[in-house]
């Protein structure tokens, strides 16, 4: 028997006394990230998660007959959205892919009716997960402490890091081969190269679920997906391998993946300001709520990657009061994410937007 979901009261959070500090440092941090690599590459990109491998349309089908735990927020009545998919790799720099990071994948559903959050644009709802479970650092103070280290590598390293990163596969492979997965080794280079459309992907932090409180997973569905995952990508020698391998997948396949939602049961055993304590799913199993479907199509036109990779962004803030962001991570990603567009919307004269319903 499962305990009942916790319900959401503002209590749940925990606010540091410096927490305006810390993100006034992460904000110069990242602009040394920013400004080095606008200057290296003519373009800004993005502070995290700046190269992309994949521009998928699709839709977001919500699931009728929900428990009522379940029906809420975005999620309360069956429907059928569009969305935009990114898929990319965590890095602020645009590395070549046998430098093995984490994957993410960021989800904009479109046409989301609700009280907005604060800043918020238009009528959107975003989802930003990546391909694991946990987040490498507790609070924002101490991810500033890597980031700082991060900063100091951001220039074209290209082949220091790919042999650092060869390194660190080497020692992941032999934590994993012992029962043991590694965040830390992960995040700065030791994640094996597999292919991303067969990942599973996760919010990491924490989020309101309307009454209560859960954090998302997408999972591959499909014949099509499933049979992707695990399966590693030849990088070597080829800078763009993930990005061409999926283009050509998504030429000819169907994805579906299950938008799955966990909701918090415990308050000690899934707490809220520790995005580094995976919820273990005996106790809160993730449940599917709703299918994100992509159909065949380009990946990479220019088209897409003009409208959704230069002329969008993607955010944990941009969405509805049902689904507020929560936790100490996730507040200091409000103002960074708005800083890292206003750089890159300034430096390119390329307006940021929401899409229209």
């Amino acid at each position: 028997m499962l305990n009942p979901p916790i319900p959401y009261t503002p209590q749940v959070e925990r606010f540091e006394d410096d927490e305006q500090t810390t993100v006034a440092e992460l904000n110069d941090t990242f602009d040394v990230i920013l400004k080095k690599t606008a200057e290296d590459y003519g373009h800004a990109v993005r502070s995290v998660h700046a190269k992309a491998h994949g521009i998928l349309e699709g839709t977001l089908t919500v699931k009728g007959g929900l428990p009522p735990e379940l029906a809420q927020g975005l999620f309360a009545e069956p429907g059928e959205y569009k969305t935009y998919m990114r898929i990319s790799t965590n890095a602020g720099d645009i590395l070549p892919d046998a430098i093995a990071l984490p994957r993410g994948l960021a989800i904009k559903v479109v046409g989301v009716n609700g009280d907005r959050l604060p800043g918020a644009a238009g009528d959107t709802q975003d989802f930003v997960m990546v391909n694991g479970p946990v987040f490498q650092a507790k609070t924002s103070k101490k991810f500033l402490g890597s980031l700082k280290m991060l900063a100091k590598t951001t220039d074209r390293m290209e082949g220091t890091k790919e042999v650092l990163s060869d390194v660190l596969q080497g020692v992941n492979t032999v934590l994993q081969a012992v029962g043991i997965s590694s965040s830390t080794v992960q995040s700065i280079g030791g994640a094996p190269d597999s292919d991303p459309l067969g990942e599973t992907y996760y919010s990491v932090t924490p989020f309101r679920y309307g009454d209560y409180i859960a954090k998302f997973s997408v999972r591959p569905f499909s014949k099509d997906l499933t049979e992707l995952t695990g399966k590693e990508i030849d990088t070597k020698d080829q800078p763009d391998a993930i990005r061409d391998t999926v283009q050509a997948e998504m030429r000819h396949l169907t994805g579906a993946w299950e938008f799955c939602v966990q909701l918090c049961r415990d308050l000690e055993l899934q707490p809220v300001e520790d995005p580094t304590t995976q919820w273990d799913e005996e106790d809160a199993p993730f449940v599917p709520v709703a299918i994100l479907h992509a159909g065949p199509q380009d990946s990479w036109s220019a088209d897409k990657v003009q409208k959704v990779d230069e002329e969008m962004r993607f955010s944990v803030w941009t969405g509805i009061t049902a689904h507020e962001p929560l936790g100490n991570i996730n507040r200091a990603r409000k103002v960074t994410y708005e800083h890292s567009a206003r750089f890159r919307e300034g430096f390119n004269r390329c307006p940021i937007h929401e899409p229209a319903s």
